[in-house]
């Protein structure tokens, strides 16, 4: 058996301004822009992707799934993130060398420090 990664799904209040974000924070291709499901992926044909869906209940409780990046520069990278609206975050995580931040529905996700050799 054979299985491909296709997606993450992301439940959200409004599918469209949350992929519109995510398309400008990942510089991402867009391949679905419906009001109810809003799909990008890091180019048309390349997997896996986000798919963004209408949900009726708010987020209430720390994402048990959330998404982690490695930029070349930590900072300027959380500098810009936070730019494009997204907001820091405390879920306990104490003094580390990555930061976690929220997107705008509040989703963490993380930005990592650099690798270790």
């Amino acid at each position: 058996m054979t299985l491909e990664w296709e997606q993450v799904i992301v439940d959200a209040a409004d599918p469209a301004a949350l992929g519109r974000w995510w398309t400008e924070a990942l510089g991402w291709a867009v391949v679905d822009d419906s009001p109810e499901e809003y799909e990008i992926r890091p180019t048309p044909d390349r997997m896996p992707g986000l798919l963004f869906v209408r949900v009726p209940e708010a987020k209430s409780v720390k994402n048990r799934l959330h998404l982690d990046f490695r930029p070349e520069d930590h900072q300027a990278e959380v500098d810009r993130l936070l730019a494009l609206g997204a907001r820091h975050a405390d879920i306990g995580q104490g003094e580390q060398s990555w930061t976690t931040l929220l997107d705008p529905e509040g989703n963490e996700f993380c930005v990592l420090g650099a690798r270790r050799s």
